[in-house]
């Protein structure tokens, strides 16, 4: 990547940064391609300059400054860590702002529908309409037995299924949207506690029997509970909308060649 023949120069105040620093730095912005993670590289090296020529025309000194788990940093980070300290502040989410957001989001502090599974998987390829079509079979006659014998659901799972459920009876615990193929979930969710599907569910896993368990509607979390949570969110949004903005000002501020740092919209602090 240190050799891409058509990268632009990357500069501030006239000082190049060299390919072989961005394309060093390209190991920490993994991204989608090479273009993308070269520029992700050089936009993470021009902001730190630009911050530790803030830091040395304010005269900051970092002496004192540490990472998370105590230790030392370099000078230049201690540099930039002290700077940021002193020049990007935002306000703590007090309980108003934080209830306010919770009351005006309350679909974000709802627990998820929480349903027991139990099931039976016939294994194959959605590919093999051969083995699929006996997956299929089989999957109905153990369906019929169930209906005929709820109680044997255990049994048949540890004797058919191709799922390591089957060492628990079929059973996988309680299932949350989202944990498993959206056919599995569609199924589940729609079954009352203890009810059977009367068919085969069909995914790219296989064929499974599928009966629901406990069932645990979603329910609102109380504003007690996510407190912490929301104001801790609040104030972490808010420090990144003054970061940007602060680096956007330096950029305005200073020559940036090479890469184009954007500014955040509103105030400097929210």
């Amino acid at each position: 990547m240190a050799d891409l023949p058509d990268s632009p120069r990357v500069a501030v105040n006239g000082r190049e940064i060299p390919a072989l620093d961005i394309a060093a730095e390209t190991q920490h912005h993994p991204a989608p391609d090479a273009a993308s993670a070269w520029t992700a590289a050089a936009e993470a090296l021009v902001i730190r300059q630009l911050l530790l020529d803030e830091a040395g025309r304010l005269g900051v000194d970092g002496a004192g400054f540490a990472d998370s788990e105590g230790r030392p940093l370099s000078d230049d980070e201690a540099r930039i860590e002290a700077l940021i300290a002193a020049q990007v502040r935002t306000p703590r989410a007090d309980e108003q702002t934080a209830r306010r957001y919770y009351e005006t989001h309350l679909e974000r502090f709802t627990s998820p529908v929480l349903v027991e599974a139990e099931h039976i998987l016939f294994a194959a390829s959605p590919d093999d309409r051969f083995a699929y079509g006996l997956a299929t079979g089989d999957a109905r006659l153990v369906i019929g037995r169930l209906q005929a014998d709820p109680t044997a659901f255990a049994d048949l799972a540890r004797k058919h299924s191709a799922c390591p459920s089957k060492a628990e009876g079929g059973n996988l615990g309680q299932i949350g949207p989202g944990q498993t193929v959206r056919e599995f979930e569609e199924v589940l969710f729609s079954l009352g506690e203890g009810e059977l599907h009367p068919e085969p569910v069909k995914t790219r896993f296989g064929v499974h029997v599928i009966r629901a368990g406990r069932r645990e509607e979603a329910r609102r979390l109380p504003f007690k509970l996510v407190r912490e949570k929301v104001a801790d969110y609040l104030e972490e949004a808010s420090w990144r909308r003054a970061m940007a903005q602060y680096v956007a000002i330096l950029a305005a501020q200073s020559t940036v060649e090479g890469v184009e740092i954007m500014a955040a919209e509103g105030p400097l602090v929210q």
